[in-house]
């Protein structure tokens, strides 16, 4: 199998380009980052996340009823796109989880290391979807990439994406370990060849994690895979992004970049566990900590 890309997609990044871009970005970010309406299309975007060592079956029942008892307390305002959890605690937040659209999203496939044998991933990808995950967040082997085993890495998201069938595949490139933007875009390329339907940056577990400039990368890598292919990738910024502006930045390079099309749940997501508050906060003018506490109270 041919993985050499360079006379299919342009690997090479301009470094100067990217800086300009990204300055250009921050200065629309910064004017937008109080804008109720982009904050709520953001909301709307979020995969709710909880990945803790300590999450048990309560933590995925509580997530479910916050997300499910959402509308209640704040009518008028979208709901989240997803609730993003480990393998083991899918069956909790499908148990409890009513509100309508809201995706169960399953980390799975030896995240976020990437470190066990094939067969381990593809089961356990096998077994979130059984237990109820619409969609699943896997790590691309980053020792294999950097390896240059391009092959293993291709192979083993093929067969990911072969066990998921119909359910939606997001590709964790794990950019804070990649040394360069040009390994950052060939990574993104090799994920949409093997057939994610979404490139995501970070597990959240390392740093650097969701960086303008890595998110501007796999953009360019998205667009250019669309023109040439005619199959439309999702993007998913994770990993660090915690305020309004960081929502804001983001919204707008995928806005730029790949257009309004593209600024829908469908194809752009946030993986976050922090975000969902603080835009709440910021859009109804006042401090609210309603996903993070266990309180019921009304907002």
């Amino acid at each position: 199998m041919d993985l050499s890309f360079e006379d299919k997609f342009n690997i090479e990044v301009e470094a100067t380009e990217v800086e300009r871009a990204i300055n250009n970005f921050k200065d629309i970010a910064q004017s937008r980052k109080g804008d109720i309406d982009i904050l709520k299309r953001c909301f709307s975007m979020i995969d709710l996340t909880t990945l803790n060592t300590t999450d048990g079956y309560e933590r995925g029942k509580l997530f479910a009823d916050k997300v499910s008892q959402f509308p209640e307390h704040f009518p008028g305002m979208p709901n989240v796109a997803a609730i993003c959890v480990y393998p083991s605690l899918v069956a909790a937040v499908k148990e409890n989880l009513s509100a309508p659209n809201v995706k169960i999203a399953s980390v799975a496939a030896g995240f976020p290391a990437s470190q066990t044998f094939l067969e381990i991933k593809l089961s356990e990808c096998e077994m979130a979807l059984e237990q109820g995950a619409d969609e699943l967040d896997v790590v691309i082997s980053v020792g294999s990439f950097l390896e240059g085993d391009y092959f293993t890495v291709f192979s083993e998201l093929q067969q990911i994406k072969e066990v998921a069938e119909n359910a939606k595949v997001k590709v964790i490139l794990e950019t804070g370990a990649l040394p360069s933007l040009e390994d950052i875009k060939l990574a993104s390329f090799l994920a949409m060849e093997a057939g994610s339907d979404f490139i995501k940056t970070s597990t959240g577990k390392l740093e650097p994690a969701a960086t303008p400039e890595a998110v501007y990368v796999m953009c360019l890598a998205i667009k250019e895979f669309h023109e040439k292919t005619g199959r439309k990738v999702g993007m998913k910024p994770a990993g660090g992004v915690s305020n309004s502006y960081d929502a804001a930045l983001f919204y707008t390079i995928v806005e730029q970049v790949l257009g309004q099309e593209w600024l829908y749940p469908g194809l752009f997501r946030f993986g976050t566990s922090r975000l969902a508050d603080v835009l709440l906060s910021d859009i109804l003018g006042k401090d609210v900590k309603y996903f993070s506490t266990s309180s019921s109270a009304k907002y």
